[in-house]
């Protein structure tokens, strides 16, 4: 009876009841060739309340667990919430007073005609307002309430239309589903990044962004249709190639990039 507590409580439910029924069925008849008068009713009776107090106990230990579980998660994303919030108090404030003072030297220097200063002033002011952006973007998936792949990818693609005037495609396949706020920062990340190495080294390309739900990945692909004119001075506010690598190894994907017959692809592949 000690040996079939211990069965049912290691082995998977429908496993534990087999082998709990099963030895119940042999002791069953053990019991009945060994007495003449039939089985001994008691021992099978206690035979079935000892399965039916393991299956219980078992169940009871895997509701706690998930409790725990659940319970640690909430912690860790109040945790997350909190980092977030003091982040972005901080980055918020300092982003917005740096773009308050570059929209007043940049109305100095319209009146002054001196324009060159003046594009400095309003590529810097840009890059404030794109890193605001971007903080906002980031703070908001370690919150675990950024949008759906989809809408931040489309999102991107607007922006990339926007600057460049080029098409910029999106197209989902696979059954959507929910995941992990580190997955989907590193998808968003990588897709922005390569299309800023798109507008930066391929300018007049256009852009296609792929992303596809298979059952134990999510595949992502950004791809151009190569440069029509010569690269252009961008900054790109990430690390480039290497930066994607490094983030994709840091999540368990893989990052695989290179030049085919129209133009550059970079592909990222992520356990999800």
């Amino acid at each position: 009876m000690v040996a079939l507590w211990f069965l049912v409580l290691r082995l998977g439910l429908a496993w534990a009841v087999a082998a709990g029924g099963a030895t119940l069925l042999a002791t069953a008849a053990i019991s009945e060739a060994t007495r003449p008068d039939g089985p001994d009713l008691g021992l099978l009776a206690a035979g079935l309340g000892v399965l039916v107090g393991a299956i219980a106990t078992r169940q009871r230990r895997l509701a706690e667990t998930a409790a725990r579980r659940a319970e640690n998660e909430t912690i860790a994303l109040a945790e997350r919430s909190r980092m977030a919030r003091e982040i972005h108090d901080i980055l918020a404030h300092s982003l917005s007073a740096q773009i308050v003072h570059l929209e007043a030297a940049r109305l100095l220097l319209a009146r002054d005609g001196d324009g060159q200063a003046l594009e400095q002033v309003e590529r810097a002011g840009r890059l404030a307002r794109s890193g605001l952006e971007e903080t906002r973007r980031a703070l908001a998936a370690l919150r675990g309430d950024a949008p759906p792949l989809d809408e931040a990818l489309e999102s991107l693609a607007a922006d990339f239309r926007g600057g460049t005037g080029r098409a910029c495609s999106v197209e989902v396949t696979g059954e959507a589903r929910e995941v992990p706020p580190p997955v989907a920062l590193a998808v968003v990340r990588t897709a922005q990044e390569a299309l800023t190495n798109t507008r930066k080294h391929a300018p007049g390309a256009d852009a296609r962004i792929a992303l596809r739900y298979t059952e134990r990945e999510i595949v992502l692909e950004v791809a151009d249709t190569g440069a029509t004119g010569p690269p252009l001075d961008l900054a790109s506010g990430g690390y480039g190639l290497v930066g994607m690598r490094e983030r994709a190894a840091l999540i368990g994907g893989t990052l695989e990039t290179g030049p085919d017959e129209k133009g550059f692809t970079v592909s990222l592949r992520v356990p999800a």
